[in-house]
């Protein structure tokens, strides 16, 4: 039988390293667990039933895998010798646990409703003899050397898989009874059938908030390497798009302060020299606009001054646009400014039409600020 169960524990303990998978909550201080154990224990030969004596503790346990744990036990046990102590009889044993539903079955996540381990364990054995009534004797107390091979048949109960219900049969032996022998040894008189029940409580794991281990998602390294690349790829874009904009609002602010210095200009006026073969009047325009302002009136006015003292005179009028729009929309402003300065020399200066050329000229260029080419230039021919 010995070496049944030391074939199952080593077998168990080798083939724990190939069923593992990867799972969040194995911190140190994850899956711990405390249980209380009772129950009874009988030598294995050599015994009857009568025999039976109760046994009970505690176990501090924890889950290293989903297969393999490891925990401390600790056993009293009652009139199990001939001494008057209230118990007389402990172990306190290393005991590694391999679970072979996760082992064989695979580990899906959470506990099982039922589970199977195996477990083995090595401890410290000790017996308390005292003084008998009436000045007998029973021998001194005693410590030895135990071994311990059994299962635990676990329900997990609750919702949240907190709660184990376990029955844990066991054979324990003293490996130092035979003080003839030099060595420990398995020997089954020397051993006991242990037999016990007993209830788990599992604390919460920090790390996943669980009472037990989950899994982790796997993940393919180049899927999170093309994952990566295409973030680094957004991250260099939205870096572009923000010079992009930068400059845009760089650019915005020197269109609005030429605007402005437009705006705030003073009009250009050419004067008339008299003598000059062509004399020629300046008026200038608003951007976007074909509307003579009050401000130049004057200057429209000279004009018509000159050609009621001048009978026989003709005035040619250009209009012109700065740059700004499209060449469609440049042309149509072009012309209608020469025809709004043709307009007021008609209508209010009742200068004849037929003395008066108006075309559009389109974008002009006569002057280097693009600003003051939105402009109607009135040419005046005198007569001969």
């Amino acid at each position: 039988m010995k070496k049944f169960f030391t074939i199952i524990a080593l077998g168990a303990t080798v083939l724990t390293a190939g069923a593992q998978k990867s799972v969040q909550g194995a911190g140190f201080f994850d899956n711990w667990s405390v249980g209380l154990v009772g129950g009874g224990i009988l030598p294995t030969t050599h015994t009857s039933f009568d025999k039976f004596r109760a046994t009970y503790g505690v176990e501090l346990t924890k889950q290293i895998t989903p297969v393999f744990a490891l925990g401390g036990q600790f056993l009293a046990n009652n009139n199990t010798t001939a001494s008057r102590t209230v118990f007389d009889q402990s172990n306190l044993s290393l005991l590694g646990k391999v679970n072979f539903s996760n082992l064989f079955c695979g580990y899906n996540g959470q506990p099982r409703l039922f589970e199977v381990e195996g477990v083995v364990g090595a401890g410290w054995g000790h017996n308390y003899n005292n003084h008998g009534f009436g000045g007998a004797t029973h021998g001194d107390d005693a410590n030895y050397f135990t071994s311990k091979f059994g299962f635990n048949f676990n329900f997990n109960v609750g919702e949240k898989k907190a709660w184990t219900i376990a029955v844990k049969p066991s054979i324990v032996y003293n490996m130092e009874a035979d003080r003839e022998q030099s060595y420990n040894a398995y020997n089954v008189n020397n051993s006991a059938i242990e037999l016990l029940a007993g209830v788990t409580y599992h604390f919460k794991n920090k790390n996943n908030g669980k009472n037990y281990m989950t899994l982790v998602k796997a993940y393919d390294q180049a899927e999170v390497d093309g994952l990566n690349a295409k973030v680094n790829d957004l991250r260099a874009q939205v870096n572009d798009k923000d010079a992009q904009l930068a400059r845009l609002a760089a650019d915005n602010r020197d269109l609005q302060q030429k605007l402005n210095d437009c705006r705030n200009q003073k009009p250009a006026v050419q004067t008339i020299t008299k003598n000059s073969a062509s004399l020629e009047q300046t008026v200038t325009f608003r951007q976007g606009k074909s509307t003579v302002d009050a401000s130049q009136l004057p200057n429209v006015e000279r004009v018509a001054t000159f050609l009621k003292n001048h009978k026989n005179s003709t005035v040619d009028i250009k209009g012109y646009a700065s740059p700004e729009g499209s060449a469609e929309i440049n042309a149509k402003i072009a012309k209608a400014r020469a025809e709004a300065v043709k307009s007021i020399l008609v209508n209010k200066y009742k200068i004849a039409a037929s003395r008066i050329n108006a075309e559009g000229q389109g974008v002009g260029n006569m002057f280097s600020e693009d600003d003051w080419n939105r402009v109607s230039i009135c040419t005046i021919n005198e007569s001969k």
